[in-house]
């Protein structure tokens, strides 16, 4: 079944479609989802949360621009309205803490697992920032709409995340310079 008439017969309400339309999709947004969870539990909740947006909203997607990109927004956005609404996410003080130069291209003798667990076990205001920012390239001011704080603590939350990964990386002495 091609995409378009998956995206129909889902429109329509097909359980077989959607059932295909999962398991085309659920590994992509099962690891988007992990990227903003504090564990594989909370990621799988986060998934099955998203689908169910997806499944309601599928009739306002109109073929226009990636239909696995729609997904991902949806995606993100219900992870980050689910911690809105369960007030995770509160503003610290934008003064303490400036934003530090890029060193996207430091750490380079940790394994991909490794640093998905130290950002997993970062603050929740502190991961999502980091995610946005560095995993997924959204700008200050868009991350700042997206969690409904200003740019400035948006620069604070991903210095103070990247401080905490520096940190733990040097307590398991692994080089990131």
């Amino acid at each position: 079944m091609s995409l378009e008439e998956l995206i129909n017969n889902c429109k329509k309400g097909k359980r077989q479609a959607q059932e295909e339309l999962y398991r085309r999709y659920a590994g992509v947004l099962f690891g988007m989802c992990l990227k903003y969870s504090r564990n594989k539990t909370e990621a799988e909740d986060n998934l099955h949360d998203s689908f169910m947006t997806i499944f309601a909203k599928i009739g306002q997607f109109n073929h226009k621009g990636s239909f696995e990109g729609w997904m991902k927004r949806i995606t993100v956005n219900t992870v980050l309205q689910k911690y809105r609404k369960e007030q995770y996410l509160s503003v610290v003080d934008e003064s303490v803490v400036e934003a530090e130069p890029d060193e996207s291209n430091k750490i380079e003798t940790v394994s991909l697992s490794t640093l998905l667990g130290y950002i997993q076990e970062l603050p929740n205001k502190y991961r999502l920032t980091f995610n946005l920012y560095v995993l997924d390239g959204f700008s200050h001011k868009e991350i700042s709409e997206m969690l409904g704080t200003s740019t400035g603590t948006s620069k604070s939350n991903l210095a103070r995340a990247k401080m905490i990964l520096r940190e733990k990386l040097e307590k398991k002495n692994i080089n990131i310079a």
